[in-house]
């Protein structure tokens, strides 16, 4: 079939998509007045909003058999990098759970994201345009991990679990398992989600030949989610409290050439952290739904611990002996106001306001000695208005900060506390944005602007070693980094969730980047604030259905369109150039993906997907071989009347996954190899245990219809 008749036909198949998923829900109202516990919903594998992209995973096997990590790493256009962090079309993002900053960094994320199982994920949303009900300080982008599940009016539970396995030197084991039980009756529901991970790993390092290093790693994981929702006459409380440990064991085989003299050495390094978090909510109901009053509190703690212990084995041998020990705290203390009415402008308009309020306290010690006593207060108001008029949307905010930033650190050489580079401003934060609708609910056109604002995040201040150190290898943070301003435009055009294609620019001042030097025979890294950067990105994707290169058009109308049903190809591409003073003629780089859903006889789902970065610069380093390049695949059904759903899966299967790179900061370039054991072979499972409580027969009308059900209760 030619080129230019696939074009029309895929986006006929983009309009039967929508309208399916449409009758759906109208199946769905009628299938309620006859019997509640009947509905069934199609689920958008992908959502395209003026301001933000929708990812599912609930029912998407090929994201959710892994960990949260490998998930992510599989959305087209996200890419994450050890050096670079995770970037979504050249935006930096910020990490969210359920709508609340993680504010965990650096290697502590990664560690937190590889034992969070995919499958306790409910969707991903990625915000390019944070408006102004979002902090200033969201910087770039936002990703907003969603893990909470609606409360069902009788007790319902699901389990899930996954092994998988990888072989490099030897074998090596990964497993998960979790349990969520939920309920609700006229007075409150209730969830309960409990799970571990358990994840044995190896990486190799290698830093200009000079540095040679085999981890040999093994992360455990345990974590409990819980959420409480009560019902006060016509409002609502909600109250939650998530904990999570993780502990991991790293043992070191270490080469190192230093002066001449060859160094062989075993590393143990013990890590250990413990986040708490609590959160109450409470939302005032009005007559009119589009009415609403939030009061959300918040308070987080992570503490984290690191020591390292080294045996010397050549030239000279000695027992294993500490080296290293250090710890930090962090609390942060958080509550904010939104209040939003409809108000008469234009067709139909609508006016936000808020208030917010956030407090961290961070401090670093080095063998029980205070090091670093950070502390960062925000003050925030916002107001922002939108309106609609004919076919077009428009939307304008504001947004002022006050920010009172101070703190200490020791001078490590002269003995002595200083004070750090104090932050005590006022800023304001505008935001807009223009669409219009094509085809109202269909296509749209998008226009928008913001400014943002990032603070130094722990991670880069943090002034001790949280990773390793070694005879020539140090890293440190910088405790007098300074915020990063933002101004992000971005021009989008979308049809119905599948099909886009978008071009976004952002002007960055101080942009904090990592920094690897050598000097002599010892390596360097550490984190600075780089003066002006201009990102520039292109992005665009398309959906392309099989049945046009094998089935008559007129066959092609009558064909369900169920996206969940079908077979198609999603082409996917971007490309991001960034200008840096420093870098004489930057290069720019591609990102392709291209990933495929085929259904097979007996209702056997095969996902593939494959991605591929060409070389090009990412802030102070330039790949030798490309950033990512990798082909992930899996294999689902659904049992037991769709109650059970058993994915195999294999990633990285042609073991193409690895870092490998130069600096371009200085002279001498540092060349850094890593090359974790990225291909592994495993299943993963969801089963929805079911119940024999008669109230699953009944319609839920425990709760006030009237009332405006929340879409989470975690």
């Amino acid at each position: 079939m030619k080129v230019k008749s696939i074009l029309p036909i895929s986006a006929l198949f983009l309009s039967q998509i929508y309208f399916a998923q449409e009758t759906s829900k109208k199946d769905d109202n009628k299938e309620k007045e006859i019997e509640a516990v009947t509905i069934t919903k199609t689920k958008k594998a992908i959502e395209q909003k003026a301001d933000r992209t929708i990812y599912d995973f609930s029912e998407q096997p090929h994201l959710n058999s892994g960990n949260t990590l490998e998930g992510l790493q599989k959305i087209p256009g996200l890419v994450v990098s050890e050096m670079a962090g995770m970037i979504y079309q050249g935006k930096s993002l910020d990490v969210y759970m359920d709508g609340r900053p993680l504010n965990i960094y650096s290697t502590q994320l990664t560690a937190y994201l590889e034992g969070l199982p995919a499958n306790s994920i409910e969707k991903i949303e990625i915000i390019t345009q944070p408006g102004a009900e979002f902090p200033a300080t969201s910087g770039g982008a936002i990703i907003n991990i969603i893990t909470s599940k609606n409360a069902k009016s009788y007790l319902s539970a699901t389990y899930a679990g996954g092994y998988r396995f990888s072989n490099y030197d030897h074998f090596r084991s990964k497993f998960n398992n979790s349990l969520t039980l939920n309920s609700k009756n006229k007075w409150f529901g209730w969830q309960l989600n409990v799970g571990q991970n358990y994840n044995e790993s190896e990486t190799k390092s290698t830093i200009d030949e000079i540095s040679r290093l085999y981890n040999d790693n093994v992360n455990r994981n345990q974590y409990l989610r819980s959420a409480f929702t009560f019902d006060i006459g016509q409002d609502r409380l909600l109250l939650n409290y998530n904990l999570s440990l993780g502990s991991s064991d790293r043992y070191v085989d270490a080469y190192s050439l230093r002066n001449g003299q060859e160094s062989i050495d075993k590393d143990k390094i013990d890590q250990g952290n413990t986040r708490n978090e609590v959160t109450a909510t409470y939302q005032k109901k009005f007559v009119d739904k589009n009415k609403k009053l939030e009061f959300k509190g918040s308070y987080t703690n992570f503490s984290n611990d690191f020591e390292q212990a080294n045996q010397k084995i050549s030239p000279a041998f000695s027992d294993m002996k500490n080296i290293g020990k250090n710890g930090s705290n962090q609390d942060v203390y958080n509550f904010r106001v939104d209040y939003a009415q409809p108000i008469n402008v234009l067709d139909e308009g609508k006016l936000s306001l808020g208030a917010y309020y956030d407090q961290l306290e961070f401090s670093a010690d080095s063998y029980g000695i205070e090091n670093l006593d950070y502390k960062s207060k925000t003050t925030a108001f916002y107001s922002e208005a939108s309106a609609t008029k004919g076919k077009m949307d428009f939307a304008l905010g504001l947004r002022g900060e006050y920010y009172n930033i101070n703190g200490i650190s020791l001078n490590p050489e002269e003995g002595i506390y200083k004070d750090l580079v104090p932050f005590e401003k006022f800023k304001v934060f505008p935001n807009a944005s223009i669409q219009y609708n094509i085809i109202p609910k269909i296509a749209f056109f998008n226009v928008n602007y913001n400014k943002k604002i990032t603070l130094p995040n722990v991670a880069n201040l943090n002034p001790n070693n949280t990773r390793y150190g070694g005879n020539n290898i140090d890293f440190f943070g910088n405790p007098n980094l300074q915020p990063t301003i933002f101004d992000n435009f971005e021009i989008k055009l979308s049809a119905l969730n599948y099909a886009f294609i978008g071009y976004n620019f952002t002007n960055t001042k101080n942009q904090i980047v990592q920094i690897v030097e050598r000097k002599g025979d010892v390596i360097l890294q550490t984190s600075n604030n780089l003066d002006r950067l201009k990102t520039h990105n292109f992005n665009i994707g398309f959906p392309i259905p099989l049945a046009i290169f094998n089935t008559p058009f007129k066959d092609i109308m009558k064909m369900d369109m169920n996206p969940d049903q079908v077979s198609f190809i999603f082409l996917y591409g971007s490309y991001q150039f960034q200008q840096i003073d420093q870098i004489i003629n930057p290069k720019g780089y591609w990102t392709y993906n291209i990933s495929g859903q085929f259904i097979l006889p007996y209702k056997v789902k095969f996902n593939a997907n494959y991605t591929y970065l060409t070389k090009g610069n990412e802030f102070f380093f330039y790949p030798n071989k490309s950033f990512y390049n990798t082909l992930n695949l899996s294999l689902s059904r659904k049992f037991n009347k769709d109650r059970m759903t058993l994915t195999l899966f294999a990633n990285d299967v042609f073991n193409t996954n690895e870092t490998n790179l130069r600096t371009t900061n200085a002279f001498p370039n540092v060349y850094i190899r890593n090359k974790n054991d990225t291909r592994n072979f495993g299943l993963s499972f969801n089963y929805k245990i079911p119940t024999k409580n008669k109230l699953a027969k009944e319609a839920p009308n425990m709760l006030n219809q009237e009332k405006k059900e929340e879409t989470s209760t975690l």
